[in-house]
């Protein structure tokens, strides 16, 4: 399995976690042999205690090995391969090229037909594409002319992010769909109390255009009818569109907070969701929505774009999934959250924690994938 990064790591947001959670519901099934950076995400220092350049079998039994940065090599992989002889290959991501793009060199031409799985994580959405657009789209072309995914199979999360691997690689692209693991332990709902007329809300992503950062800031602006605290969790993945959102923090009516508070470590991503109201994350498409679907097991409705798998959430009363090209809906949601009172509140937050129940408790989803490595 190869990753960019893994444990003890967490920088990297939803799709490692997701990661993580895959390798901790089949460890048993499966013996994982993971490849991986020996740093966090935008960090150089290696973690603290680790053995690097050589396997290390985790206490929770999967085997990882930690590369440094300068010593990721095509020979490097060609003896890792002969000495753990996979049955399977996992790939995590389309555009690293140490962790995705030189294995994919290195097996092109082997017998590992169809036993190559590539998890697109929704790097191929339409939305995350036009991001340094013409740079993956000229990739993504080469890359398929030279054959680089002639014996791969694609997994999606979702049947949307089925179509977007297929809208770029053609209808005959093999795609199993499996979506994400959530954690192994379902957490028990903590009940919240809530100030009638406020709403304290946390977003879990990137600062990022394709998290669209900028429009959830601008969105509440415009909001009049509450007290609100929006806390931002994540990178900042791009400075020059962090100076734009800062521009609309300093401008901001004294009734809306917002501070941006790091990053969250992986391991308390719930019981931080169980400490706010909602989460607020209008992002311009998600492939599956990690992030998501953690508020829902945490018990705190959400308001989101209508660009995810997760839909209908008003008439569930577990959130609002909203039109972008409207964003007075999103002010106008923000708002209705905040005038809840105890009781209303506390409807949606079992809402929503139902919601993932019902998710979680789905008996197809390990198997679905546990088939990825059959």
């Amino acid at each position: 399995m190869f990753i960019d990064w893994y444990l003890p790591g967490y920088k990297a947001g939803g799709g490692q976690r997701a990661f993580a959670n895959l390798v901790s519901h089949l460890r048993d099934e499966f013996d994982f042999y993971i490849l991986t950076r020996d740093c966090d995400f935008q960090e150089s220092e290696p973690y603290e205690g680790i053995q690097r350049n050589e396997w290390t079998e985790m206490s929770s039994g999967e085997f990882v090995y930690y590369f440094p940065e300068k010593e990721v090599s095509f020979n490097r992989y060609r003896e890792l391969f002969k000495e753990v002889n996979p049955d399977r290959i996992y790939i995590n991501g389309i555009y690293s090229y140490k962790f995705s793009i030189l294995p994919l060199i290195l097996l092109r031409n082997t017998a590992f037909n169809d036993k190559i799985i590539l998890g697109t994580y929704g790097m191929l959405a339409p939305t995350a594409i036009r991001i340094k657009g013409w740079k993956k789209r000229l990739f993504l072309y080469i890359a398929h002319i030279a054959g680089l995914y002639k014996n791969v199979v694609f997994h999606a999360t979702s049947e949307q992010e089925e179509i977007d691997v297929k809208n770029v690689f053609g209808e005959k692209t093999k795609v199993m769909l499996a979506p994400h693991l959530p954690v192994k332990n379902f957490p028990n709902l903590i009940d919240k109390i809530k100030k009638e007329g406020e709403l304290k809300m946390i977003s879990l992503a990137r600062i990022s255009p394709e998290k669209n950062t900028l429009f959830a800031l601008e969105c509440l602006k415009e909001v009049k009818m509450a007290k609100v605290v929006l806390d931002l969790y994540g990178p900042l993945y791009d400075l020059e569109y962090w100076e734009k959102c800062l521009e609309v923090l300093n401008s901001l009516p004294s009734n809306v907070v917002i501070t941006h508070k790091g990053i969250a470590e992986g391991n308390r991503v719930l019981d931080l969701l169980a400490s706010y109201d909602c989460l607020f994350m209008p992002t311009r498409g998600e492939n599956f929505g990690y992030s998501i679907l953690e508020s829902f097991m945490a018990g705190r409705p959400v308001i989101i774009s209508n660009r995810t798998p997760w839909k209908g959430l008003e008439a569930k009363k577990a959130g609002f999934d909203l039109d972008l090209s409207n964003p007075e809906c999103f002010t106008n949601a923000v708002e209705s959250l905040a005038a809840l009172n105890q009781d209303e509140f506390s409807v949606m937050c079992h809402a929503s924690w139902n919601e993932a129940k019902a998710f979680v408790n789905n008996p197809e989803l390990r198997e679905l994938n546990s088939v990825l490595f059959l």
